[in-house]
């Protein structure tokens, strides 16, 4: 009998277990939102739950002004919870700037002190677990930022969102009934970038020669360090078992070099790379030499072209672009009408009328 009815208290505790586990889920008054953004390589994402103004006063009024006691919790002082139920919170997957001040990558409660002169107070806790504010302590304050808040037309859920973006930097901005809070969040994307490519190469992507190639070239263009570009690129052309001598990884090289102020070496290793170029390349090779103003060796190279390629698209039309840039219309006038005659497609055929056009008028087609 003890052995049924003990029994039978298990099977009981389990059940209310269960119960107590098997609760329906019901739609939240304030539904839970996540909003992301990439900025270069670098992510930024806000989680959040999104009250509605439901005919409320807000402002001085379901959100007070200042620091408050809210009745509850352990903190005496609390800001606004920048949202509704647990703590919002703002994830950095790299090191950033918030308003210009430095916060280290990581997971922040968000906070913010709202002011009655327009102003407001960003606050980012190391603590991102609690309910709310109710918990709030300052002693855990990772960053503090002052900002100014606007005017805008009503928004009755409140709303992240990333109102501005460029290639190193977004504007965040938390917008709710006829206020907004907009904070700029600046990532060192260079930077973090190159960090990157350092710990990439330590696994398969270092088993790859475009790899090295695209990371000499980032860093290039990008104020990395020009002696690790060049370790990189040198990789790349030889050394290695992926090593492939190249024209682009022969052309990196010695803009790397050029870079670093030894242009007798970057001029040797360019005029190698046009042995393994092909027509197209020597053509956009040979543009470039017209934009950086060295019209003399852009006609040596479209030159070059012609001759071991002979007849070929787009030989005829570097060299009109060559003596064009050079001032000797008639010239260029002459070789269009033989890229007129040996254009591959009806766009190319109407690209070189136009030339022809301008040429015609005395306009540099360059």
């Amino acid at each position: 009998m003890t052995f049924k009815i003990t029994t039978l208290l298990v099977c009981f505790v389990l059940c209310l277990s269960y119960n107590a586990d098997a609760q329906l889920k019901t739609p939240q008054a304030s539904p839970k939102a996540k909003v992301s953004q990439e900025v270069g390589i670098s992510h930024l994402t806000i989680k959040y739950s999104r009250p509605s103004v439901n005919d409320r006063e807000i402002w001085g009024a379901l959100v007070p002004y200042g620091m408050n006691n809210l009745g509850f919790g352990t903190a005496k002082e609390s800001p606004w919870r920048a949202g509704a139920n647990e703590n919002t919170i703002i994830v950095f997957s790299d090191d950033a700037m918030v308003e210009g001040k430095s916060i280290k990558a990581g997971k922040y409660g968000f906070h913010i002190i709202v002011n009655e002169d327009d102003t407001a107070t960003l606050i980012f806790s190391n603590n991102n677990t609690s309910w709310g504010s109710y918990f709030y302590d300052s002693d855990e304050d990772a960053l503090r930022v002052d900002i100014k808040t606007k005017d805008v037309l009503h928004t009755e859920l409140l709303t992240y969102s990333f109102i501005a973006a460029d290639a190193n930097s977004t504007t965040v901005s938390l917008d709710w009934e006829k206020k907004r809070f907009p904070f700029k969040i600046e990532f060192d994307v260079p930077n973090i970038t190159l960090a990157s490519f350092r710990e990439q190469f330590r696994g398969q992507a270092g088993f790859q020669r475009q790899n090295w190639e695209t990371a000499a070239n980032y860093a290039l263009n990008n104020g990395g360090d020009l002696s690790e570009a060049l370790g990189w690129i040198n990789g790349a052309i030889e050394g290695q078992f992926f090593s492939q001598k190249n024209f682009n990884n022969l052309q990196i090289k010695s803009q790397i070099l050029a870079k670093q102020g030894k242009k007798s070496e970057a001029d040797a290793i360019m005029q190698e790379a046009l042995n393994y170029a092909t027509i197209f390349q020597v053509h956009q090779y040979g543009r470039t030499l017209i934009a950086n103003g060295e019209k003399d060796k852009a006609l040596e190279v479209f030159k070059m072209n012609a001759k071991n390629n002979k007849d070929t698209w787009p030989v005829h039309y570097g060299m009109a672009r060559a003596y064009s840039a050079q001032g000797n219309y008639s010239k260029a006038l002459s070789h269009l009408t033989k890229a007129l005659n040996n254009a591959p497609n009806e766009a190319s055929r109407g690209r070189v009328q136009a030339n022809i056009d301008k040429l015609k008028n005395n306009q540099d087609i360059n």
